[in-house]
């Protein structure tokens, strides 16, 4: 199995660490290995996309490191906790503590405003509603939406409601900060903003997983992984 050259040697403590990992989904008679015994670790200030062919095993990738799904095969360290069979309660804690997501469809909720929406995840992690509002405006102003904290997402252009989005992902601190087709639904000025606030973060410490098709984004991360029929096909750290 390839293996990056970020990670050979390394005596970090990995924040997330896939060990055999596979997939299998059962369609009818056919049994589907979406995942095939991916061993993978990603470090702390890591900046990484992940790219292949649809059917590649992507999303199912996805799914596992953001403990929307389990492993059928295998064992994920998440910050050193074994979160493989955890159940569906405690996979929410762990994301809701660990992990914060941004999608390609923005999934803002329509009602709320940018600060409200920045917000939802400290109300389930039971931050008092002074904190969470400060915390909130603050993101808001990181990303760019100081003046624009009332407003709903139907008031904002996409490249404004993924900044929301992007906001509303680091309110809690995560750990892994993981990015969905980000920049996917938007015009190409708008996508290399939301791009120029990835390479800040991370820059900022923050580490960074994209799930991608574009070999542009994928250009300006140090760090590209390739996944072909389930399997890792290519890691390599490029130091860019």
């Amino acid at each position: 199995m390839p293996d990056s050259s970020s990670a050979a040697g390394d005596e970090r403590q990995p924040v997330i660490e896939l060990r055999g990992v596979e997939k299998h989904y059962q369609m009818g008679s056919v049994l589907v290995k979406a995942l095939r015994g991916v061993d993978l670790k990603i470090f702390p200030g890591d900046y990484i996309s992940i790219l292949g062919p649809s059917g590649g095993g992507k999303s199912t990738m996805l799914n596992i490191l953001g403990c929307l799904d389990q492993p059928s095969v295998g064992t994920y360290l998440l910050n050193g906790t074994d979160v493989s069979n955890l159940s569906d309660d405690d996979l929410s804690q762990v994301r809701g503590k660990e992990l914060g997501f941004i999608f390609q469809s923005y999934n803002l909720i329509q009602q709320l405003s940018v600060v409200e929406n920045i917000e939802v995840p400290l109300y389930y992690q039971g931050v008092s509603e002074k904190e969470s509002r400060e915390i909130a405006v603050e993101l808001a102003t990181k990303v760019g939406l100081g003046k624009r904290l009332d407003h709903r997402p139907t008031e904002l252009s996409g490249g404004q409601q993924q900044r929301v989005a992007i906001a509303r992902a680091l309110s809690n601190d995560p750990a892994v900060i993981l990015a969905d087709e980000a920049t996917g639904n938007l015009d190409s000025k708008s996508g290399g903003d939301i791009l120029e606030i990835f390479d800040q973060l991370n820059a900022d410490g923050k580490t960074l997983v994209m799930i991608t098709h574009d070999e542009g984004m994928a250009d300006r991360t140090p760090r590209v992984i390739r996944l072909k029929d389930g399997e890792i096909a290519f890691d390599s750290y490029t130091g860019n």
